[in-house]
């Protein structure tokens, strides 16, 4: 049973993590192969982002679920699995402020832009706003790969404490 608890908890961080850093490898590719059509790549990165969001918020509350349950089924012990589980908090509320903040805000930023960001002149509030806003997510996304990378590192040391 601590084998099967112990692959769930490695396995939704595995798939968070593997997701936040797979995700610019497929914007980037997306932009470089639409090139032209900037408006229809951001539109697909914007869904494929919704997706890691929504794999981020499930794999996070089953990490976070499991570190809490780990000390009563003698997985590991109450004071090691404290910061990994503030850490995946963190994660959490930070991929909720992307989906539930950033990426709504964005959205009105280009509606109000005339519905094509690249295609609304330089000066237009609604663009600027919108690019403060991208950059903003950005580094959203590389705090939360950052917060699991540490929170994996904790997760194994929590591992070694408790042999």
């Amino acid at each position: 049973m601590k084998t099967l608890l112990r692959t769930l908890l490695y396995l939704a961080l595995i798939v968070w993590l593997g997701a936040e850093i797979f995700f610019p490898v497929v914007a980037a590719i997306t932009f470089g192969n639409l090139a032209g059509d900037t408006h229809s790549a951001g539109s697909i990165v914007g869904s494929l982002l919704r997706i890691l969001h929504g794999m981020g918020l499930v794999s996070g509350i089953v990490a976070l679920a499991l570190l809490a349950l780990a000390p009563a089924w003698n997985i590991y012990k109450p004071r090691k699995v404290l910061a990994p589980m503030i850490l995946i908090v963190l994660m959490l509320g930070l991929t909720a402020f992307s989906q539930y903040v950033i990426i709504p805000a964005m959205e009105r930023d280009r509606v109000a832009a005339g519905g094509a960001i690249d295609l609304a002149e330089a000066q237009n509030p609604a663009v600027a706003d919108f690019n403060k806003l991208h950059n903003r997510s950005e580094h959203v996304e590389m705090v939360i790969l950052l917060l699991g990378i540490a929170s994996v590192a904790l997760v194994a040391h929590a591992e070694s404490a408790h042999v």
